[in-house]
């Protein structure tokens, strides 16, 4: 059967996974009865709330005789773990970008690993129906962005398409704006060339994605470099030194069709399918014929860039949420993540009750504990801290992060300032059309740290920022953090609208009257620099004597600041934590009695 592997690469937001809708309905892949939700792509409650892809699926359509297996990754480059594993699967890729923001940072970052990796793109302009569309300049914009990332002379002449993903639509002219998909099915045929597998070969799969399934336990899915495959066939799985990991049978084998995986008997070479009946086989390494010793070379995967410490619930409110409390179920599940996603480490800490976790950045593990919380676990989560390396003199060096603005230009000057007290050097600044203003900067992602909420605060909401690793360079010294102090708890009990009336001339509440609340939580931030110790329990004295013109009624609190997940875990300081229950995200100190506080201040002075 004719075969292509193409791979759909966006920004976050450029309308990747709703052209992946249009791809299904156009090739026949649903029936016309069938009901389909929208993003179909998005498999798990967190992509379809937050709109993002977070991991890489396979799908297939059927074109007038041709199988195309299209692999959907993720826009964001917290999660390029994902991507750097997949695009060895496919032959060519279809650069997605939106007629209006043009190249984006995460756009450069897939960019880059798939033109490293030689493969060919199509690039297609997206969402042209909108009215602020410039597509000459956008296209301009990709044409630079593959010279700075070394593209051959083959891969600077790519094919160019204009398409309306929701509407279902793709041509060779800008000025059309109807029509189907047709022309983008028939550019993957005729641009991507067929899987340059060996059919006559041994077996050989390389494991890419790791799933697991209630009943059939482990299923790693993948491309066949050689051979083929049958039902029940023995084999064997060779980590990358060629050590053999396990032996078994491929007890079942599935390819792709639509959004469903289908059971077959036997697989052949340059297909991608997933096989099931190995318990230890995992990510990287290579499924293959017992006769065969020599394992298939897996992508180098960047390494991680911040970390997190993940401990076990132990303020006074433990255990009443959740079901999942023990540092053995938080482990488990750790180790469990580290093993499917190759860009998370693990690692125990010394007090054996947490862990050390380090990801590519704040959304990647954001996402990590927000699924952790929905699945019953209970977690006292640290700030993040960056790892830092040696060059080769011995020096310190830390990660850098390309971050590029997009601000109303009534805001540019806010905004340049906060970063330069975040120790970023500006690289470039010109007007994006529409009042609008494009700043890039060069920033240690040390001084990135809980600047979003501030930023969108700056901004009136209206800026949008993006973010994308550089390199590690020179250490930049000491970098300003939070400014404000925070209102600390003296004590448990309920919050009380009496107390907490005074209390909002200090700064801004986190809680609101009838909370539940513990000694050393943090129910506000100061508005001086100095944490404060407060009562927000205190009620009223009952006497005889009546207040004038019953203002004890007419107390009126300003509601509460609220925090997401990511918000709280930015915001907090060094000798804070985040308390994460399926119900309740809370702040509190680390110590929670004064007295410890004030010894690990004078200790941290000390050194």
């Amino acid at each position: 059967m004719n075969l292509r592997n193409v791979a759909i690469i966006a920004h976050v937001d450029h309308g990747k996974t709703t052209l992946v809708d249009q791809l299904f309905r156009q090739s026949g892949t649903f029936r016309d009865n069938q009901r389909i939700e929208e993003r179909a792509m998005d498999s798990n409650d967190l992509e379809k709330e937050r709109g993002i892809t977070i991991l890489a699926k396979c799908t297939s359509v059927d074109w007038e005789g041709t199988r195309i297996n299209i692999v959907d990754t993720p826009g964001h480059a917290d999660f390029g773990g994902e991507v750097e594993r997949i695009l060895s699967m496919v032959d060519g890729v279809i650069l997605l970008v939106d007629s209006s923001e043009g190249a984006m940072p995460q756009t450069k970052f897939v960019t880059g690993k798939a033109l490293a990796l030689g493969l060919r793109p199509i690039v297609v302009v997206n969402k042209i129906d909108r009215p602020d569309e410039r597509i000459q300049e956008v296209l301009d914009e990709v044409f630079d962005l593959f010279v700075s990332l070394e593209a051959t002379d083959e891969q600077l002449d790519f094919p160019v398409l204009y398409a309306s993903g929701r509407n279902g639509y793709a041509n060779e002219s800008p000025d059309l704006r109807e029509g189907t998909l047709a022309p983008l099915f028939n550019k993957i045929i005729e641009h991507v060339p067929p899987p340059s597998a060996d059919p006559d070969g041994p077996f050989k799969f390389l494991v890419t994605l790791l799933d697991r399934d209630n009943f059939l336990g482990r299923i790693l899915t993948g491309l066949v470099f050689s051979g083929s495959v049958k039902t029940n066939q023995p084999i064997h799985s060779l980590d990358n030194d060629g050590k053999v990991v396990e032996t078994g049978r491929a007890t079942k084998i599935m390819t792709f069709h639509g959004l469903e995986r289908v059971p077959t008997d036997e697989a052949q070479a340059g297909d991608i399918i997933s096989i099931a009946g190995l318990t230890h086989t995992t990510v990287s390494n290579t499924i293959c014929d017992p006769s065969v010793s020599e394992p298939l070379h897996a992508q180098p995967i960047d390494p991680p860039t911040l970390s997190m410490r993940f401990a076990v619930n132990d303020s006074p409110m433990a255990g009443r949420e959740g079901t999942k409390v023990t540092s053995r179920m938080i482990r488990d599940r750790l180790f469990r993540e580290a093993e499917s996603n190759v860009a998370i480490k693990v690692t125990e800490a010394d007090d054996r009750d947490s862990y050390e976790v380090a990801g590519r950045g704040e959304l990647q593990l954001g996402v990590l504990i927000e699924t952790m919380r929905r699945e019953g676990f209970e977690l006292g989560i640290s700030r993040p801290r960056v790892l830092f390396g040696t060059d080769e003199e011995g020096k310190k060096t830390e990660p850098y992060e390309t971050v590029i603005i997009d601000v109303d230009e009534e805001y540019s000057g806010t905004v340049v300032e906060k970063m330069n007290i975040r120790k970023a050097e500006m690289t470039d600044m010109r007007p994006s059309g529409g009042g609008k203003t494009r700043i890039t900067f060069s920033a240690p992602s040390r001084g990135m740290i809980g600047y979003h909420g501030e930023f969108l605060s700056d901004t009136r909401g209206t800026g949008i920022m993006n973010r994308l690793f550089e390199k590690y360079g020179p250490h930049k010294g000491n970098i300003e953090g939070r400014k404000n102090g925070v209102l600390i708890s003296n004590g448990s009990g309920e919050a009380n609208s009496y107390a907490l009336g005074p209390l909002e001339e200090r700064g801004i509440l986190f809680v609101g009257h009838g909370e539940a609340l513990y000694e050393g939580m943090v129910v506000g931030e100061n508005a001086k620099p100095d944490d404060l110790e407060v009562n927000p329990m205190k009620a009223k004295q009952l006497t005889n004597f009546r207040a004038s013109g019953g203002k004890d009624d007419a107390i009126r609190l300003t509601p509460p600041k609220k925090m997401t997940l990511e918000q709280a875990i930015a915001y907090i300081d060094d000798d804070e934590m985040v308390e994460v229950t399926p119900k309740s995200i809370r702040l509190r100190k680390r110590f929670l009695d004064p007295h410890e506080r004030k010894r690990a201040s004078r200790a941290k002075q000390a050194a």
